[in-house]
């Protein structure tokens, strides 16, 4: 009975939440962000940006950005290679990121990502983007479907990278498939509308309309995004994988200076 009630709380919590959302749509084109509360700031991209000049972003105060790296079993993003090697001589810490499908194997999709993604190439952990498409707006996929196929993929992931994959979706997403099975991880929700204030959430998409300077491509807009904390927690959280690297080799210099 009690398990029977919590869902029920559940449910009425989400179909509120997404209540509230549809209503704020009427009003709102885009998030209000208090960028005192939440000053660090990121974009996330793909191949519709074109070609990026990594530099000016970061000149704008893009302190991370999420790249896309593949799709599915078998797609991979034509800009991912040069995003991630262009991106990788600036400051701006970097993940990549997984367009989930419902369509195919766990196990394919992480084979996809990870052929496309070097361990050493990303800041942050690895994100699956799971969202609906074509049909599966209309014709949703039962939570069973889902996490037959989510779970493989993420613990696939994580086995490789060594740390838990951040879960970007939306909001219906996020109630229908993500809260009640995959809370433990982090996640990067979608609101374009307002702050998700009622959610635990590491990043927020606040817009698919952002506009910036640095890319030319088929896309006018970039998507823009704050990391929950400060920029004290966000240094400590992602370290900069040169920076890394440096402090590597000057581990192995003192090691053998000592010797």
């Amino acid at each position: 009975m009690r398990i029977m009630k919590r869902k029920i709380i559940c449910a009425l919590t989400g179909v509120t939440f997404m209540a509230a959302a549809a209503a704020a749509s009427l009003f709102f084109s885009t998030a209000k962000v208090n960028r005192t509360k939440y000053p660090v700031f990121g974009v996330d991209v793909s191949n519709y940006q074109g070609d990026i000049n990594w530099n000016e972003l970061e000149a704008q105060d893009v302190s991370f950005a999420f790249i896309k790296a593949t799709e599915g079993s078998g797609h991979t993003d034509e800009s991912v290679r040069r995003n991630l090697d262009m991106a990788a001589e600036t400051g701006i810490r970097v993940s990549a990121y997984h367009f989930f499908s419902f369509d195919s194997a766990g196990e394919t999709q992480a084979d996809n990502f990870i052929a496309a993604v070097g361990k050493d190439e990303i800041d942050m952990p690895p994100v699956i983007d799971i969202e609906y498409y074509a049909d599966k707006r209309s014709n949703k996929p039962s939570q069973e479907e889902t996490e037959a196929i989510l779970r493989p993929l993420l613990e696939r992931l994580e086995a490789y990278y060594g740390t838990k994959p951040i879960i970007y979706s939306t909001l219906p997403v996020y109630f229908r498939y993500i809260r009640e099975n995959f809370s433990d991880y982090p996640l990067w929700i979608r609101s374009v509308n307002f702050e998700p204030d009622l959610l635990s959430w590491k990043f927020w998409q606040y817009s698919d309309k952002g506009t910036l300077t640095g890319y030319h491509g088929d896309e006018e807009h970039i998507d823009l995004n704050v990391y929950n904390g400060s920029a004290e927690d966000f240094d400590r959280e992602f370290a900069k994988l040169s920076k890394k690297a440096d402090a590597s080799q000057s581990a192995d210099k003192t090691g053998k200076d000592i010797k």
